[in-house]
């Protein structure tokens, strides 16, 4: 990643005095939820601060939880003891095991330009991006055409009774959807905004400078 690049977004979100992921006008994530959305061809994209915290979204917004049976193969040794720790336990093959909860890929300079291309290949009702290797955060997102997915996902994520939406108005419309503990996944912006840069630098076309050998 270009240092001159890196350095001209900071500079965008610090003067904007927007760092904070609970500030009302913020851009920075919405925007990042905009590209994810359109690269990936889901609906929805909700924005977390780890892997760790987009699989248990992943999770939570299927309302799995303690003592549910999950089958996802390929987890590594790390996500399968954050499950356990959940409550949760996944099994790799079982017949009588339900369709597969999430998919999960991670992205990086030389792969985040096959996004469009591993969405398409997802069948999970929810799909785990991992961000990090982008070089920025953690970061992670759970991307998913379910609206229910959605907002139990954003309401898993914030303190209290509200989505970084509806707290400012303080208005709850879906008492269901709130979780009975809630966690500080709450991605930053300057985050949003480095990860943003990287996904929009990693497909753009390369350009010869130097005179044609």
């Amino acid at each position: 990643m270009e240092l001159f690049d890196t350095a001209t977004v900071l500079t965008r979100v610090l003067t904007s005095g927007v760092v904070m992921s609970i500030e009302k006008n913020d851009r920075e994530l919405p925007g990042l939820e905009r590209l994810l959305t359109k690269r990936s061809g889901r609906a929805h994209a909700v924005l977390v601060n780890s892997r760790s915290a987009a699989v248990h979204s992943a999770l939570a917004g299927q309302g799995i939880g303690h003592g549910d049976t999950v089958h996802r193969p390929g987890l590594d040794a790390k996500d399968t003891a954050f499950l356990a720790w959940l409550g949760v336990r996944a099994v790799e093959e079982d017949p009588g095991a339900p369709a597969c909860a999430f998919d999960h890929i991670a992205l990086d300079a030389h792969t985040a330009h096959r996004l469009p291309e591993l969405a398409a290949g997802s069948t999970a009702p929810a799909l785990v991006v991992d961000l990090t290797p982008l070089g920025f955060g953690p970061a992670a997102a759970v991307l998913t055409d379910d609206p229910a997915i959605r907002s139990r996902a954003e309401r898993l994520k914030i303190f209290g009774a509200h989505d970084l939406r509806t707290m400012w108005t303080q208005e709850e419309d879906a008492a269901d959807l709130v979780p009975g503990v809630q966690f500080n996944y709450r991605l930053s912006p300057l985050v949003a905004a480095c990860v943003r840069m990287a996904l929009s630098q990693a497909v753009r076309p390369l350009t010869s400078t130097g005179a044609a050998q």
